[in-house]
Parts: structure tokens; C-alpha cells; sequence
């Protein structure tokens, strides 16, 4: 039995990744960010089919959301906020996500996710002690593209 094993190295190191997030043509590098993850969630209908004691499925649509964590030290929602508290009208901007691993034989990935919204605003925040402030940062989005994704690994095919 030769079953091929992943190399250590080829695990992707979450720290090396970049974040850019584009507002109204402004485009900024949100190194703020500790964590973000974002997800495609497919709709799944039931389908009754004459005959068949048990259902069918299909793919009936999709939602995409995100979510991330930063520090408390840029602006940029809040003024986001502001504008629609204000103005009624609620910028959709996009973000796009890239890993690369120089270590890793993978190569880049890179997630551009388009027409984002941002559902939860935090707006004024405190702590004493010696904590650092984060933020936690979550939305939506509606479309993404792939322009990069990571190679196969050796022995996966």
C-alpha cells in the first residue's frame, strides 16, 4: 500500500495573507484584519418525484456571507454607517482575500467577492485593562470570482 501523504509544508500559513477592500473606487489594504472567512451557501430544494419513496434535490440559488475580526484602529465602516444613517444609501464595496504561503508548493489563491454589504457596525468601543480593541466585522455578498486557486497537490490525483 503506497498512500500518498501531504507534506507539512504544504499546509498554508493564515498569516501571510493579504486583504483589499474597495469603496466607491477608493481601494485600501485592510491589514487590520486578524481573521476573516467567507462562505457560499447553496439552496437546496426538495424535489417530489412520482414513484420514488424518498426525495430528490437540487442547487435552487445561493447566499454569500462573510465574517472577520479586526483591530479597533481604522474608520472606514463607521464612515460607511455614517453615510447611510445619513444619506439612505448604503456604498456596496468589494473585498478580495489572498493566500499565498511562499513555504507552501500550492501557490496563490485569490477570492474576489463583489457587491458586499456590511450588517453590523461597531461604532464606539472601550476596555480598560491591558486588552487590545478589536472589532468584529460581518456582511454579505452576492457574487465571487476565482482569478487564482491554489495548484493540486502531488499524490490528490
Amino acid at each position: 500500500m503506497n498512500n500518498a501523504i501531504m507534506n507539512a509544508k504544504d499546509a498554508v500559513y493564515g498569516s501571510m495573507a493579504e486583504c483589499f477592500i474597495t469603496i466607491e473606487g477608493d481601494r485600501y489594504n485592510f491589514m487590520s484584519l486578524t481573521e476573516f472567512e467567507s462562505k457560499w451557501e447553496t439552496k437546496i430544494t426538495d424535489v417530489n418525484i412520482l414513484g420514488k419513496v424518498g426525495k430528490g434535490h437540487k442547487a435552487a440559488g445561493g447566499n454569500g456571507t462573510w465574517s472577520g475580526k479586526a483591530h479597533y484602529n481604522q474608520s472606514i465602516f463607521r464612515k460607511i454607517a455614517d453615510q447611510y444613517q445619513k444619506t439612505g444609501v448604503m456604498p456596496y464595496f468589494e473585498i478580495q482575500v489572498t493566500n499565498e504561503d511562499p513555504t507552501s508548493s500550492v501557490g496563490r489563491q485569490t477570492v474576489v467577492h463583489h457587491d458586499c454589504l456590511c450588517d453590523t457596525f461597531t461604532l464606539a468601543k472601550f476596555q480598560s485593562g491591558e486588552d487590545l480593541l478589536e472589532e468584529d466585522l460581518s456582511g454579505t455578498f452576492e457574487t465571487f470570482d476565482l482569478p487564482e486557486t491554489f495548484q493540486m497537490l502531488q499524490g490528490m490525483e
